[in-house]
């Protein structure tokens, strides 16, 4: 479920984001986009570490601990994308009732 404290944790997980990939005294090179993309790479690389994890617990070589941060982490991640795309989609929706 997605409450204004999710949202807002996955706005401030994003500025953070834009703040570390912007140089301080330049102009963005990307801008939204760029930010997405490698938000969803991130995602993509914690649910790769999340499946890796649970192949070596199956396998007897890690720890249950490890994968359930691993998975923790993957699934906040995809949160965090799923509250942004809400968030875009409200924002269309927004402008679209919008009265020229």
């Amino acid at each position: 479920m997605i409450t204004p404290l999710s949202v807002a944790k996955a706005y401030a997980a994003v500025q953070s984001q834009a703040a570390a990939l912007a140089p301080a005294a330049a102009e963005p090179a990307g801008g939204f986009a760029e930010i997405l993309k490698s938000t969803l790479a991130d995602v993509a690389s914690n649910t790769r570490a999340a499946e890796t994890q649970m192949v070596k617990q199956v396998q007897g070589k890690a720890e249950l601990v490890d994968v359930a941060t691993a998975i923790s982490a993957a699934e906040a991640s995809l949160e965090t994308v799923m509250a942004v795309r809400d968030q875009v989609i409200n924002a269309y929706q927004e402008i679209m009732r919008m009265p020229i």
